[in-house]
């Protein structure tokens, strides 16, 4: 079985407990505006443009993203950075994109992991079919589930997509009793205004006391992903997080928690 996959990532340590290796899945249902990893939105290799300097000269040359490859591939990966697993406690965290939109490759790993005994975490927005959610994300240690927008029209405004599917699946994730964490996306004017972060405080605290809430500041990693690709950056003129924001928010979020981290 192949899967599309953009990048694997090794000594990862912002996607979930541990040092865990990342495998990021082409292809995405949303559009954020202020999405970080373009080159994954589509679910097809790309061909992006890529300038390099040699002394004083510079050269143009191009890049494929976007890479079929076996499971016994990635599995290998797996076997090759288990020994770190073990002395961090991490594990494997597949994530995109979104990993749900490549469920069979997704549930393969996720049970190939369990059956070496390496913990899994799947990393997803939570827009997919219910069965499809249910049979993928129940299979994985953890889930770390992406919440963004409170408002049905914000939300289809900001990401191309009602919050529907995503609503209703967290609510099933929660009764199921499977682990998860909350991770919430602070964008300027976007994700941290008032009414946005009420919204979001009733829709956790509707799920009971949480086992985690994990808060990524905007940054601008992803500016250079827009460039090479030819495309417009809506938040390229937006400052990077400030940090003595995030802290009033983490204090805001602070009673619906066991725990809350700024960063992931």
């Amino acid at each position: 079985m192949k899967g599309l996959i953009f990048d694997i990532r090794s000594f990862s340590v912002h996607d979930g407990p541990g040092i865990r290796t990342t495998v990021f899945l082409k292809g995405c249902p949303l559009r954020c505006s202020w999405c970080h990893n373009p080159e994954s939105q589509r679910c097809l290799t790309e061909t992006v443009r890529k300038v390099r300097k040699l002394g004083a000269e510079t050269f143009e040359t191009t890049e494929n993203i976007g890479t079929p490859m076996e499971t016994t591939a990635v599995l290998n990966r797996f076997v090759a950075d288990k020994p770190f697993f073990e002395e961090s406690g991490g594990g494997i965290t597949i994530s995109g994109g979104e990993p749900l939109m490549q469920p069979a490759f997704t549930l393969f790993l996720l049970k190939a992991a369990r059956e070496m005994g390496i913990h899994s975490a799947l990393d997803t927005s939570g827009y997919a079919n219910s069965d499809v959610f249910r049979n993928v994300a129940y299979a994985a240690d953890l889930v770390l589930y992406d919440l963004k927008l409170a408002n049905i029209a914000e939300h289809e405004r900001h990401t191309g997509q009602t919050n529907t599917l995503i609503l209703n699946n967290l609510e099933m994730l929660a009764a199921s009793g499977k682990h998860f964490f909350i991770r919430i996306p602070l964008i300027p004017d976007v994700t941290d205004t008032q009414g946005n972060l009420e919204g979001l405080y009733n829709i956790i605290s509707s799920l009971g006391m949480v086992e985690r809430i994990d808060l990524l500041p905007f940054h601008h990693l992803g500016k250079s992903k827009y460039e090479r690709m030819g495309r417009q950056f809506a938040f390229e003129h937006t400052q990077a997080y400030d940090r003595a924001q995030s802290e009033k928010i983490k204090s805001f979020f602070r009673p619906l928690a066991q725990t809350i981290s700024i960063g992931g």
